[in-house]
């Protein structure tokens, strides 16, 4: 990361069960690419997610649904990840995650070279047109261990995306134990 760059954009996701926490990584990657003349955009998938009323017409509690059709991967690439490059700009937000209704938010102009940090889950293999993935991985034991039991019936989701994007992610970093983190894939 030197402070030369070719002025094309950078897409990088953060990828991760929620108690991972990619948005902390993410966050934590601002700071060094602006030091390297690198200026930033962040966004997060949960900001670009489907009307409730369409994530939620197989029920509220579908692990095909959550996995396949939660993230509206058509507005993200249109309105971020394929627009910062050919269009020098980038939608921050869609739909709010908590209201689901818009944020009404504009285009932010995007810098040459501007890297985007996305976070976001269940997001590798959607999809997505990112230039490079992190995936933060859990054994299947932790993934169950730190899913809420009122939440259980995500497991066959992560389960099920975990064999399916085995080898797709640049870069897979295990964090069983978040002090520890261990670099398996690259």
């Amino acid at each position: 990361m030197g402070q030369r760059h070719s002025g094309t954009a950078v897409r990088l996701l953060v990828d991760g069960h929620p108690s991972t926490h990619p948005e902390r990584l993410a966050d934590a990657l601002v700071a060094p690419f602006e030091a390297a003349g690198r200026p930033t955009a962040r966004v997060r998938v949960s900001d670009f997610l489907r009307p409730r009323s369409l994530r939620l017409e197989r029920g509220r509690e579908d692990p095909d649904s959550l996995l396949d059709g939660w993230i509206d991967v058509g507005s993200m690439n249109r309105e971020v990840l394929t627009r910062v490059v050919e269009q020098q700009e980038y939608l921050p937000s869609l739909r709010d995650p908590e209201t689901d209704r818009a944020t009404r938010a504009g285009y932010v102009r995007a810098a040459p070279g501007t890297v985007v940090l996305l976070d976001g889950a269940l997001a590798i293999g959607r999809g997505l047109a990112v230039d490079i993935s992190v995936h933060l991985a859990l054994k299947r034991a932790t993934l169950r261990r730190r899913t809420p039991p009122d939440e259980a019936w995500v497991l066959p989701a992560y389960e099920r995306y975990t064999q399916e994007i085995e080898s797709a992610p640049d870069l897979v970093v295990r964090v069983d134990h978040p002090d520890h983190p261990a670099l398996v894939h690259a």
